[in-house]
């Protein structure tokens, strides 16, 4: 299958890498460096047994390289449309553009570059993080849930044939936003609280203040859901998982955090905010959703020292 990744960073390397192994597949990253280090070294992702190198081939320019069978991206969220406008030329009628980006709403700014049939949302258990340029850390592995907006998603079933021959454990989802709600839980509760304290996941359920805040959000996200979806998310369970991840990962640190303290800006409006958007349409109060993307864009703008 011909594939190209928009966005050489961590998972976008990662996916990149892994699928390269049995499909044509192309990076397409802006960074001419990031880029020729791949070429000439590879993709190098760390896992718990060693170190495992890859050869996708990457690009900066993706005018000569055709139509794809599938584009994946893989940017952060505020480029997204920039980085499908400048490669547009990967995009035929029958190209999928799939978005396992963290946050909810993405569909939208793929809606302009491809019709509803070839719009693939989705939520991945995957997580890495680039240890130094080139290698990148595996830190979690798990499923990765694909579907269309209007469901009929059996279409998709060579697709996930090519991730799971990759050994990428792919499932198709015919209520795959109840799915990114589920993954989005654990990013509205977690991500932007980490960033704002700037301590790692463990704090959130070792410290009781700031246990009290995670729960609270939980509680807003999981009204919001079911009042667009009517999905059934219970309060109770929902934290109980955003827990487990805290517990499980206690020195793990969130990519909300890692922007933050980088001096960088952040997805934040893609995943607190897409709660807030969500609230406004359906009339359910999120104050303390408010309050965190209010803080995280207020860091955003604090002047260097």
């Amino acid at each position: 299958m011909k594939i190209a990744v928009l966005g050489a960073g961590a998972m976008g390397t990662l996916f990149g890498g892994i699928l390269s192994q049995q499909n044509d597949v192309r990076l397409v990253e802006i960074n001419p460096e990031r880029v020729n280090r791949l070429n000439e070294c590879g993709a190098i992702v760390c896992e718990a047994d060693g170190e495992h190198t890859f050869y996708p081939k990457a690009v900066t320019d993706s005018k000569e390289l055709g139509t794809m069978d599938l584009v994946l991206v893989f940017v952060k969220a505020m480029f997204t449309e920039c980085a499908l406008e400048a490669n547009r030329s990967l995009i035929g009628k029958d190209t999928y553009l799939m978005t396992l980006q963290n946050g909810a709403g993405h569909e939208e700014k793929l809606l302009k570059f491809a019709d509803r049939k070839h719009v693939i949302i989705g939520t991945t258990q995957h997580n890495a993080s680039l240890a130094k340029e080139g290698h990148v850390f595996h830190g979690g592995t798990g499923i990765t849930t694909i579907g269309l907006l209007d469901g009929h998603s059996e279409v998709l079933e060579p697709i996930k044939e090519v991730f799971n021959h990759a050994g990428l454990k792919c499932v198709i989802c015919d209520e795959v936003k109840k799915q990114i709600w589920t993954k989005l839980f654990t990013n509205t509760g977690a991500s932007a609280l980490t960033a704002v304290l700037q301590v790692p996941l463990g704090y959130l359920v070792q410290e009781e203040h700031a246990h009290e805040i995670m729960k609270t959000l939980c509680r807003e996200a999981v009204a919001v859901a079911n009042a667009e979806g009517n999905y059934g998310f219970k309060e109770d369970e929902v934290i109980q998982c955003v827990e487990t991840v805290c517990k499980n990962a206690p020195n793990g640190y969130t990519s909300i955090y890692s922007d933050i303290k980088a001096g960088r800006h952040t997805e934040v409006d893609t995943i607190s905010g897409s709660v807030i958007a969500a609230a406004e349409k359906t009339g359910v109060e999120v104050p303390y959703h408010k309050m965190m993307v209010n803080l995280i864009h207020a860091m955003e703008q604090r002047p260097k020292i």
